[in-house]
């Protein structure tokens, strides 16, 4: 019995030291370190170059024995192996830690990264000193990491100790909705969190927040927060606002719109900013609203064989602009066939950012051969899902009969015969009598 009691102890031991040496789940991450090519100078287009990197990450403070036991791939240099401390496992979730052998990885990029005073007002008051802190001599990284199917997106400043590889987190920025798609007139909530380090002396010296919208070039200040004199920096922006008790209590930097608009669609970039230290990730949202579909002239008039009939098919109210218009015809006999675009319009855009869009088709029975007719569907194919309206459609005066006509002619055909036959043989019998009285009389 006390056998089994020391072999349960030492396998529960093993699988302690086991959890510890594999970092409490936290990923192995393969990186790009990206930097400016040495010998340079500034300008537009600077030379860059990129290098295989490695981080092993741990919640815990690596130790020599703990660097000892791990083994990275000889195709990478020694000088871009880091051995990273990540007190908050902001590194450590399932988004940046595929399954063993799995083909496709998060995307990482590490940049070497110099601490600066911030020059936005909101921020200025992080360093009212004009002094740089004997903290701030040190080797400091910002890693960009993308996470699985968009899941997640992260951006962390590390701090090591100079010539060390050996880096800890100072401040992490994340957002679990790095894409987010709504409908017109909902209320959106764009996610992101922070947190910083509190053994760091940046922690408690205050910070602030802003979120900024780009779309195609164009840019524009949503919010800003300056936390450090809690104060909101002035905006043109109008039904934009966070949580400021969750912004304080939980680091959570999320921003809410309280009714999306077609504008809203675009690239967000939430930043935070701690005396002489930035990061920030982006947020996409797609406004994606399905058209609304209606077919003119309605009801549809009758369709006499030779006659060229113009219908039109009116989509409006969608977004984004890409939109497929085309026709179907499902005749009498329930088989469907493809009419083709029309005549399709270009787009127009309406006061509240919709669009709209147009598609004419000429119908001429003789020659598409419509038959007694049927239904006519207008089909369109959005980002927001498929859209269909249906009209009826009826032929008047198709020289070749239906099934059900022909069936009703020959009925009819034999109730006259049969009358024929009827009135034919009541008339002979009557003369048959009337002779033969004759002849009595006759006698």
């Amino acid at each position: 019995m006390s056998d089994i009691s020391t072999i349960y102890k030492i396998s529960i031991i093993a699988f302690i030291l086991c959890f510890r040496v594999s970092g409490s789940g936290c990923p192995v991450l393969e990186c790009w370190f990206v930097q400016e090519k040495p010998g340079h100078g500034g300008g537009f287009s600077v030379p860059m170059s990129q290098e295989k990197s490695l981080m092993f990450i741990r919640t815990e403070a690596y130790s020599e024995e703990t660097m000892s036991d791990l083994h990275p791939p000889a195709d990478i240099s020694p000088s871009r192996i880091y051995y990273v401390t990540d007190p908050a496992g902001t590194f450590c979730t399932a988004a940046l830690n595929p399954p063993k052998g799995s083909v496709t990885k998060p995307k990482c990029e590490i940049n070497p990264f110099m601490p600066h005073a911030s020059m936005v007002r909101w921020a200025s008051a992080l360093t009212d000193s004009a002094q740089s802190p004997v903290y701030l001599q040190a080797d400091w990284f910002s890693v960009a990491v993308q996470g699985l199917d968009e899941q997640q997106t992260l951006s962390n400043i590390m701090r090591a100790p100079s010539d060390s590889k050996a880096p800890k987190v100072i401040l992490s920025i994340s957002s679990k909705t790095p894409v987010v798609r709504c409908r017109l007139g909902e209320p959106v909530l764009l996610d992101c969190g922070f947190w910083v380090d509190p053994s760091s002396p940046v922690h408690g010296s205050g910070f602030s927040v802003e979120w900024r919208y780009q779309f195609r070039g164009e840019g524009r200040l949503v919010l800003a927060y300056d936390g450090k004199n809690d104060r909101f920096a002035e905006t043109s922006e109008t039904g934009a606002d966070i949580d400021l008790t969750g912004l304080y209590e939980t680091g959570n930097a999320s921003l809410i719109l309280e009714e999306s608009q077609v504008r809203h669609s675009g690239i967000y970039i939430c930043s935070v900013y701690l005396p002489h230290l930035l990061a920030q990730v982006a947020v996409e949202l797609e406004i994606v609203e399905p058209p609304s579909l209606s077919i003119y002239p309605s009801p549809l008039p009758l369709l006499v064989p030779g006659q060229v009939l113009l219908i039109q098919c009116e989509a409006s109210g969608f977004a984004p602009h890409t939109l497929d218009l085309v026709w179907e015809f499902t005749g009498a006999d329930g088989k469907s066939r493809s009419l083709g675009q029309g005549g399709v319009t270009g787009h127009r855009q309406a006061l509240d950012g919709t669009f709209s869009q147009s598609s004419r088709l000429e119908l001429d029975s003789s020659k598409l051969g419509l038959g007694r007719g049927g239904d006519l569907t207008c089909v369109a194919k959005h980002d927001g899902g498929t859209r269909r309206a249906t009209a009826a459609l009826n032929v008047i005066g198709v020289s070749a009969p239906s099934i059900e006509d022909s069936m009703a002619m020959v009925a009819v055909a034999l109730v006259l015969y049969g009358m024929m036959k009827f009135l034919s043989w009541t008339f002979s019998s009557s003369d048959s009598g009337d002779t033969e009285l004759k002849d009595k009389k006759v006698k």
